[in-house]
């Protein structure tokens, strides 16, 4: 798959998208490779769905609980498939969630960004 270079101004300081409706899954696969996610599977693609469905109809990012219980997924879902809620956020295109809510989910990543694939 070709790489899909970053739009000057498409990402924010922080690396977040700018403009949600520029996200597609090609993007999305990219971003996660910088997060040294090693693949995209069903679950990390229902999880990206998830969050990008709720983003959309509620402008929030949703209780990890809720996510992986409403997905079926097993607890600590976002931190096994791609290491923090913060990670999930951006891989899933959504725009910067705001200095506070950005240290929250910041503190909630794991410490070192290795390769990660489901359990």
């Amino acid at each position: 798959m070709p790489s899909i270079e970053r739009q000057p101004n498409a990402f924010d300081d922080d690396g977040f998208l700018a403009d949600v409706g520029a996200w597609n899954r090609d993007l999305a696969v990219q971003i996660a490779a910088e997060h040294c996610i090693a693949g995209m599977t069903q679950a990390h693609w229902a999880v990206i769905c998830y969050l990008r469905g709720h983003y959309l109809r509620e402008g929030t990012l949703p209780w990890e609980s809720h996510i992986c219980r409403e997905l079926g997924l097993e607890k600590g879902c976002l931190h096994h498939l791609f290491g923090g809620p913060l990670t999930a956020w951006q891989v899933a295109g959504l725009p910067n969630p705001g200095e506070e809510a950005r240290a929250y989910l910041l503190s909630l990543e794991t410490p070192t960004k290795s390769a990660r694939s489901p359990p």
